[in-house]
C-alpha cells in the first residue's frame, strides 16, 4: 500500500499538502487556545475537533456556547456552515465509496482541502483515491494535534487572537492557489468567485457565500464552450 501512495503523489503534490498541514495546524492552535481563554477545558476542544473535525463551523459553535446562545444555536449554526458538505460528497464520493467503513471514515474527514486536492486529481480514480486519504488524515491529525497544543498554551496567552494565527491558513492557501492562475479564463473565473463570495459575506451567514463563488466557475464553461466551437 505505501508503494502504491508513492506512486501517485509526487514530490509537488506532498510539499503542497505539507504547506497545508501546517497552515491548518496553526489554526488547530489557534481555535484550542481561543477555547482555553474562554474557560473551555482542554478536553471538550479536543473532543470537539476529534468526533466533529469542522474548522469554522467548530470556531462558530464554540463562539456561540461560550457566549451563551446554547447548545442548540451552537449546533444549528455548525449545521448551517458544514451544509456545503453535501455537495462535496457528491463530487468525491466515489473516491473513498469503497466499502461502509471507508465511506463513514471518509465522511467524518471530509474538508473543504480534502475535496480540492481530490478534485485536483484529474481523471485518475486512483491517485484522487490516494490524494484524498494522504490530505484527509494528515489534516486530521495536524488538526487535532493543534487543538490540544493550543489548549494548553492559551493558559499561558491572555489573548490569543494578537498572536494573529488565524491568518496564517487563508495565506497558505492564497499561496497554493496562485501558480493555478496562469491563463486568463482560469483567473477571471477566481477574481470573478472571489467578489461574489465578498459581496455576499455582508448579507449572508458564513458558509454560503463560499458556495456562491462558484459561480465563477461559468467563466471557465463558457470559454470552454467556445474553444469547442472555435475548434
Amino acid at each position: 500500500m505505501p508503494h502504491a501512495f508513492a506512486r501517485h503523489l509526487d514530490r509537488p503534490l506532498l510539499r503542497d499538502i505539507a504547506a497545508l498541514a501546517a497552515g491548518i495546524f496553526i489554526v488547530g492552535l489557534s481555535f484550542g487556545a481561543i477555547a482555553s481563554s474562554q474557560g473551555v477545558p482542554w478536553w471538550q476542544s479536543a473532543a470537539m475537533s476529534l468526533f466533529v473535525f469542522a474548522g469554522a463551523s467548530q470556531f462558530a459553535t464554540m463562539g456561540i456556547m461560550t457566549a451563551g446562545g446554547g447548545l442548540a444555536a451552537g449546533v444549528a449554526a455548525g449545521l448551517i456552515l458544514n451544509l456545503r458538505h453535501i455537495p462535496y460528497g457528491m463530487a468525491v464520493g466515489g473516491v473513498y465509496w469503497t466499502s461502509l467503513r471507508a465511506k463513514i471514515l471518509g465522511t467524518h474527514l471530509l474538508t473543504d482541502q480534502s475535496t480540492a486536492f481530490a478534485l485536483a486529481a484529474g481523471d485518475d480514480p486512483r491517485k484522487a483515491r490516494h490524494t484524498y486519504w494522504t490530505v484527509a488524515v494528515s489534516l486530521f491529525a495536524v488538526w487535532n494535534a493543534g487543538t490540544v497544543l493550543g489548549a494548553f498554551a492559551g493558559q499561558l496567552v491572555a489573548d490569543p487572537a494578537v498572536l494573529g494565527l488565524d491568518a496564517a491558513l487563508p495565506a497558505i492557501l492564497l499561496a497554493l492557489v496562485m501558480p493555478s492562475l496562469k491563463d486568463r479564463r482560469t483567473l477571471a473565473a477566481g477574481l470573478l468567485g472571489t467578489a461574489v463570495a465578498l459581496a455576499a459575506s455582508f448579507v449572508l451567514p458564513a458558509g454560503v457565500p463560499v458556495l456562491l463563488a462558484l459561480v465563477g466557475l461559468v467563466v471557465m464553461w463558457k470559454g470552454a464552450k467556445g474553444t469547442e466551437a472555435a475548434a
